[in-house]
């Protein structure tokens, strides 16, 4: 058996890829392009977990607003006034069903067909979907909509 010591030849450079003329150059897009193309384009779990908060945040919006207005109108109603407690218990209620909604509703990826697919990580997107919904329709409702119907 012959060994053959002969040095090696050095490794050849790459090849410089070809200028395609069809191929026009890679544009940059701006900040607001970007921004822009994510809202249109938003990923599943996120727009599951807005949207999850925003129907029941719309819901318990038009309830309250029908209390408050009803209430500035005069109305006697039992219990007297508790528009306090009805937005501690809307802000309540969106979060907790915000959360719970988006942990029943948005798997986590997995690479195998048998493992945990929800965990807390799920809730947690759904409660940080939750707080600035629950504050939009509050200030939707206050602001915008009860100057409006009064």
């Amino acid at each position: 058996m012959i060994l053959d010591r002969s040095p090696e030849p050095p490794p050849r450079p790459p090849a410089e890829p070809r200028p395609d003329p069809e191929r026009r150059p890679i544009r940059r897009r701006s900040e607001v392009e970007v921004r822009w193309h994510q809202f249109r384009n938003p990923p599943r779990p996120i727009l599951r977990a807005v949207l999850s908060s925003l129907v029941v945040a719309t819901i318990l919006g038009c309830a309250y607003l029908v209390y408050d207005i009803r209430l500035s109108q005069g109305a006697a109603l039992p219990g007297g006034d508790l528009r306090t407690l009805a937005v501690t218990l809307f802000i309540v209620i969106v979060l907790i069903s915000g959360s719970l909604i988006t942990y029943l509703v948005v798997p986590q990826p997995t690479g195998s067909g048998n493992a945990r697919r929800r965990s807390g990580w799920s809730a947690a997107l759904g409660l940080f979907a939750a707080v600035p919904i629950a504050y939009l329709v509050l200030v939707i409702e206050g602001q915008i909509l009860r100057p409006l119907l009064t």
